[in-house]
């Protein structure tokens, strides 16, 4: 790890600190200066109050540290910061209330400087993580901290790495040089000596072998080379490799088996994948039903026909359900989709996919048309999820004639629940093509987890507001 990141990561305790005690202060002066909470009587003084704080803002620390605020190697987005923070902040809130309980304190001139903490803390440890952040970025931009690398492999995916690794100064790399793939010992002799080279001239940091197909003694030799010269060495996986993301080892007659996890969703993932569901999707139907009202009535008035559109669709593990949303098209429109001669006038966005998507389709209303462009359509799916047939997040949901032309890997997207967001729909929606989608979700199915489905339903309405911009 580079001297400047690890400068970093030791300040951003004492930052914590400060952030949580200027939570805990500002708290204790909105209680006594103003009547946010009333006007009851504090039941301590101050300087009772600022021992407790500096105390506990110490306690808060080793909860920020479970919840992997100072892993040395996480992710450094700001929603990531935000969701860390959260947990961290929250573990702690909630260990200072149990303290009370146990001691029999009824906190009532207390209870608004616990909730007033809870959300400043939340607030001012993101917003000095963001700062900090910034404040490396910026040393980036002056080549401080940088992380130099050499990619082994001229491929597809080496390719991918260089481009990503380059795309933007806030990542904090550059990258050095591209060698070619070893295939013998003459080889690996050139790919080491170069390396030397470079090492000399410029202190490679990290090096990255991107093809799976490199021998394995010259995969060790360079591995060696790395580790003599205190050289992190990052390698991309084999197929094999990728199949193997989610395992678990367990002793058979004190011999270790693998056993190859299909998703995380295994156990315990699915109660939490389903309690999210339950409370979110409740929460939205109450939110979104006065909207619903107004789309039902708009859609009546804007032509003959039911409110809602039904159909059978294929949900998880390939078991058919009834799908429902508003209106959008003309009466009888799907019988319209697969007729021959309507199709013959047609032009199919998703030509060669198993799935169809017309060009200025006709069958479109005029409400139908804002409402799809907004994915208003969309609302009365929470019912489907509420009552367990589809998700919050998942793999949209699939026809019967579309699953019928699957090929076996695109059947991997009928491990889950449907879902009325996802992947593809934050990272391009309806403009993906159908491989890109199937790969997405099956990326999605392979590293599940509760803050990834919270991401994805963070960013979704951000995608369509600015969908509903370029309209």
């Amino acid at each position: 790890m580079k001297k400047s990141e690890l400068a970093f990561a030791v300040m951003q305790v004492p930052l914590d600190y400060i952030a949580v005690e200027a939570a805990a202060f500002l708290a204790y002066y909105l209680r006594v200066t103003t009547d946010l909470a009333g006007d009851g009587p504090v039941l301590f003084s101050f300087t009772s109050f600022a021992i407790v704080a500096l105390v506990v803002g110490v306690i808060w620390l080793l909860f920020f540290s479970m919840a992997g605020m100072y892993n040395l190697r996480r992710s450094q987005r700001l929603i990531d910061e935000l969701y860390r923070t959260f947990i961290g902040v929250s573990m702690g809130t909630m260990a200072v209330i149990i303290i009370i309980f146990l001691l029999r304190e009824l906190f009532f001139s207390s209870r608004f400087i616990i909730l007033a903490t809870w959300i400043l803390a939340i607030f001012l440890v993101t917003t000095g993580r963001f700062l900090m952040r910034r404040a490396q970025i910026s040393l980036y931009r002056r080549g401080v901290g940088v992380n130099r690398v050499v990619v082994v492999g001229k491929n597809r995916a080496s390719g991918t790495i260089v481009s990503d690794l380059s795309s933007s100064n806030k990542k904090g790399y550059e990258i050095l040089e591209v060698l070619p793939s070893p295939r013998n010992d003459s080889d690996t002799l050139k790919t080491l000596k170069d390396l030397k080279r470079i090492h000399k001239s410029r202190k490679i940091d990290q090096v990255i072998q991107t093809d799976p197909l490199v021998p394995r003694n010259d995969v060790v030799r360079l591995i060696d080379f790395a580790d003599e010269h205190r050289i992190v060495f990052k390698y991309a996986p084999d197929i094999f490799q990728t199949q193997a993301t989610n395992i678990d080892v367990r002793p058979v007659a004190g011999i270790p088996l693998v056993e190859l996890k299909r998703t995380p969703l295994d156990g315990w993932g699915r109660v939490a994948k389903r309690t999210l569901d339950i409370i979110g999707s409740a929460i939205l139907i109450i939110l979104s039903s006065p909207i619903m009202l107004f789309i039902a009535l708009a859609i009546k008035i804007d032509s003959p026909g039911p409110v809602f559109f039904s159909y059978r669709r294929i949900g998880q593990n390939g078991e058919p359900f009834t799908y429902f949303k508003f209106r959008s098209m003309v009466r009888d429109a799907h019988k319209l989709r697969y007729n021959p001669k309507f199709r013959s006038k047609m032009k199919n966005l998703r030509e060669g996919t198993p799935m169809i998507k017309f060009k200025d389709d006709p069958r479109i209303t005029k409400i139908g048309r804002f409402i799809r462009k907004t994915s208003l359509d969309e609302l009365p799916e929470f019912f489907n999820v509420f009552i367990g047939k589809m998700s919050l997040v998942g793999p949209r949901p699939h026809e019967p004639e579309e699953v019928a032309t699957y090929q076996k890997h695109h059947r991997r997207v009928l491990t889950l629940k449907p879902g009325v967001t996802g992947l593809p729909q934050i990272s391009g929606r309806s403009d993906l093509d159908f491989e890109e989608e199937v790969r997405l979700d099956t990326y999605y199915i392979e590293n599940w987890s509760l803050k990834l489905d919270l991401q994805i339903l963070f960013r979704t309405p951000f995608v369509l507001l600015k969908k509903r911009r370029a309209l």
